[in-house]
């Protein structure tokens, strides 16, 4: 249970400092990433933020999990926006599938946070009434990519849901290990690699 705002707030004592909810937000996301979102508390995101107490933070977030499920929210709207983006420049699911893993090799070497809390971060665990992660818009919208591979010959008559497992389970692989360390080099070196790995599994001969 999340503890929910006093309803006598400490009053900050930081002169003049301006915060913005971007900013909480991306102190949030940077601690749930690199701490996990058990062992990141609310004072931790005051002190990332430069703050002396949490009435800063208060002002935005009543509780730490309304924290987590605004930038769940922003992060799956974003990518969303983007895979539309995508479908409407390529036709072919090759070429759709193909961008999809350029942005998340991308967000890997230059915003890490967002896929570590994206894809590897559990959670449901902590936003229980969320929509599980392969239901979102963004996720649907790779299904139904794939399906229409299918259906139109590029991708192997399979299951769907197989060939997504196929394919996304060597990409997050290589991403995740990029990210932990267990690959040494930055995630562009094992790009080509890691797709010419993963459509290979999917794409008919």
């Amino acid at each position: 249970m999340e503890q929910e705002i006093k309803t006598e707030p400490e009053i900050e004592t930081t002169p003049n400092k301006t915060l913005s909810q971007d900013e909480v937000l991306q102190a949030a996301l940077k601690l749930f990433a690199q701490k996990g979102y058990s062992n990141t508390s609310l004072t931790d995101i005051k002190d990332a933020v430069g703050l002396k107490t949490a009435s800063g933070v208060y002002q935005f977030f009543k509780t730490k999990q309304a924290i987590a499920e605004t930038l769940r929210e922003n992060i799956l709207d974003s990518f969303s926006i983007s895979i539309d983006d995508i479908r409407r420049r390529n036709r072919k699911a090759s070429e759709q599938l193909r961008e999809i893993v350029d942005l998340l090799f991308k967000l890997t070497e230059d915003a890490p946070e967002i896929i570590q809390f994206l894809l590897f971060v559990k959670t449901e665990d902590f936003l229980t009434d969320s929509t599980p992660l392969m239901d979102t818009a963004a996720f649907n919208k790779i299904k139904r990519i794939i399906q229409n591979g299918i259906k139109e010959g590029e991708i192997k008559s399979i299951d769907y849901l197989l060939a997504y497992c196929y394919f996304f389970g060597i990409i997050n692989q290589t991403l995740l290990m990029v990210l932990n360390g267990a690959l040494p080099k930055s995630a562009d070196s094992y790009q080509s690699q890691a797709w010419l790995t993963a459509w290979g599994c999917i794409a008919k001969k």
